[in-house]
């Protein structure tokens, strides 16, 4: 309720245990080995399995760990698995919420040999997961959100891209709807409920930037000529407050008014969100980025 004051995705998630990593990749390299010396491999008649519940002939895994994030992608050269086409292309700009969509020349029967050959390796640790849209397209979607600025470069089959997303960072505040949207690149990321300026004190309608952040800070209503004793004076520390007018609008963390947030609006001029969520948005948002203020 206080707002005028004084300063104070990984691409692929490998679930395998790490025994199994440590004997798939001592499989992986022993085969890749003969095969580029031409050197036959022969198992001993009584050959130990090379862990439980593995084959019994050296060099035949029943199972290969697909490799983490990064790293080479799996052999895949079934027909459809060369040249595919890769969305974005390189060199394009993105939105925070932008799939990668590989699409291949023919129908894929092994699907899982399919995605275990596409390595995506982004700058931001960015979880997410395939979904086949039909026999040649399959898509990576990231679980929430690309963060800003994040490079990424995909591998599929000797087929590359490397695209990056956006920086543009905006934010739009509805003070008739009671939310707080936030865009990285057009594409919205985040949705918080919000409480806006209450009939008197309306929040301004307008764009404004970023101007400066303070994770903690003095809000005294004594600053702009209201005693804190009188019936709209208060002086109350505030967390992770970013402002964004001169005149004392910021956006700040605001748990007395929780219950407002979404549906009504009870705050002094400034936009009220959770404590979780003014500290995403402290955390994310840099000065010189756009918030939008509408529906005041």
């Amino acid at each position: 309720m206080a707002e005028k004051g004084m300063s104070n995705t990984t691409a692929r998630t490998v679930e395998s245990s790490q025994k199994s990593v440590r004997w798939g990749l001592r499989v992986t390299l022993a085969v890749a080995g003969a095969a580029a010396t031409g050197l036959a491999m022969v198992a001993p008649v009584q050959a130990e399995p090379l862990w439980p519940g593995g084959p019994d002939i050296p060099g035949v895994p029943a199972i290969i760990p697909a490799a983490p994030p990064g790293m080479a992608p799996q052999p895949f050269s079934v027909p459809g698995s060369l040249n595919p086409t890769i969305t974005p292309g390189n060199g394009a700009i993105v939105g925070g919420k932008r799939s990668i969509d590989i699409t291949y020349k023919t129908p894929i029967i092994d699907r899982t040999a399919a995605e275990n050959s596409i390595v995506i390796s982004p700058s931001a640790n960015v979880p997410g997961s395939f979904e086949w849209i039909n026999d040649t397209h399959v898509q990576w979607n990231p679980d929430e959100y690309w963060p800003r600025n994040t490079a990424v470069t995909v591998n599929v089959a000797g087929t590359t891209s490397a695209f990056r997303v956006s920086d543009d960072f905006t934010s739009v505040g509805d003070a008739s709807t009671h939310e707080f949207v936030v865009k990285i690149g057009g594409d919205v990321v985040k949705t918080f409920p919000a409480s806006y300026g209450k009939p008197g004190h309306e929040s301004p309608n307008g764009s404004f930037k970023v101007l400066e952040k303070f994770s903690e800070m003095v809000m005294d209503s004594s600053t702009y000529g209201v005693p804190i004793t009188a019936p709209e004076g208060y002086k109350l520390d505030v967390e992770y407050a970013t402002r964004v007018t001169w005149g004392g609008i910021f956006v700040h963390a605001a748990p007395w008014s929780t219950g407002s947030q979404g549906n009504s609006n009870v705050s002094h001029g400034c936009i009220n969100l959770s404590t979780e969520n003014a500290k995403w948005f402290f955390d994310n948002v840099r000065n010189g980025d756009t918030v939008n203020i509408q529906g005041a």
